[in-house]
């Protein structure tokens, strides 16, 4: 598997919610891995990305956005960051470039209550397609004259546009940099570490939180429930979507179930895309109250 001088090892992604860590990493890879709405906090699971050279291998991990925790759900996404982290080779921080960040390291370690002061730490500075240039310069200099970062400061500072697929090359070549050499941990062809199940629900949930936007918050989760291939029949899926009131129950089946038809009918288009094959996608909607402060079911559902 492994080659000469090949380098490998393991970039976390992390950054408040909605800076933009599930765009980079997808405009990274080149392909949509993970989730990407214009609502915070849409990724929940660490997500890993595998992109692979001829002569270097990164394994991204994709987190949840930064946030104080308020409930269960919230806990399980911080201990998410912070398992990440403790097994990364590099910390890539990103930062949307509209809103100048104090402290970043204090921040870092206040909240993930972990050192980290080995790790070299990559701040990206994205969303600079909505600055000029001399702006950035200007905001590039201001993190470059932080000192209360006791993880040791920014290894380096990259400007970005995601979105625009700006700078990423060169970003490419800076986490490069700071890999050690080593054979590869995966094999050339494969792309991530998570099953077809899993980014199906994926779809139909971001399809969920793009259809009602605000009228459903983030009190819904997404189960595959039956997921069979079959040779001479379309695959069947069958998925519930869970909420916490009657009320949310009620808005995603709409009136004569015209707006979980129209929910199905773009989940089912994208999941034959992601799988290229035909599928018969079936949804029902249940009600689990306080689903995000319950343990046991988090234990389940996320395990």
């Amino acid at each position: 598997m492994n080659n000469l001088n090949t380098k490998c090892g393991f970039a976390v992604l992390i950054g408040k919610p909605n800076c933009g860590k599930s765009t980079l990493m997808n405009s990274i890879l080149g392909y949509n891995l993970s989730i990407v709405t214009r609502k915070a906090q849409t990724t929940r699971n660490k997500i890993l990305g595998i992109l692979t050279e001829d002569n270097y291998q990164i394994i991204f991990t994709d987190t949840p956005g930064l946030l104080d925790p308020k409930y269960e759900l919230h806990k399980f996404m911080l201990k998410e960051i912070v398992t990440a982290v403790k097994s990364a080779d590099v910390i890539i921080y990103v930062s949307d470039c509209t809103t100048v960040e104090q402290n970043i390291g204090n921040q870092l370690k206040n909240r993930l209550k972990t050192e980290f002061n080995s790790i070299p730490l990559i701040l990206v500075l994205n969303k600079i397609d909505l600055k000029t240039k001399e702006e950035i310069l200007e905001i590039i200099e201001k993190y470059q004259k932080e000192t209360d970062l006791s993880v040791g400061g920014f290894a380096e500072i990259v400007p970005v546009s995601a979105k625009n697929n700006y700078n990423i090359d060169e970003l490419k070549k800076v986490i490069v940099k700071y890999l050690d050499e080593s054979e590869f941990l995966f094999d050339r062809e494969t792309l991530t570490d998570k099953t077809e199940r899993f980014f199906v629900s994926e779809i139909i949930r971001q399809k969920v939180l793009e259809q009602f936007k605000e009228e459903i918050p983030y009190s819904v989760f997404v189960n595959i429930t039956d997921f069979k291939e079959r040779k001479e029949k379309k695959d069947y899926i069958e998925a519930e979507i869970i909420v916490e009131r009657e009320s949310q129950k009620a808005i995603i089946i709409g009136k004569r179930g015209e707006s979980l038809r129209k929910l199905g009918e773009s989940a089912r288009s994208d999941i034959e895309n992601f799988l290229s094959k035909k599928v018969y996608l079936k949804i029902f909607v249940k009600v689990r109250k306080n689903w995000k402060k319950d343990k046991n079911f988090l234990k389940t559902g996320y395990s």
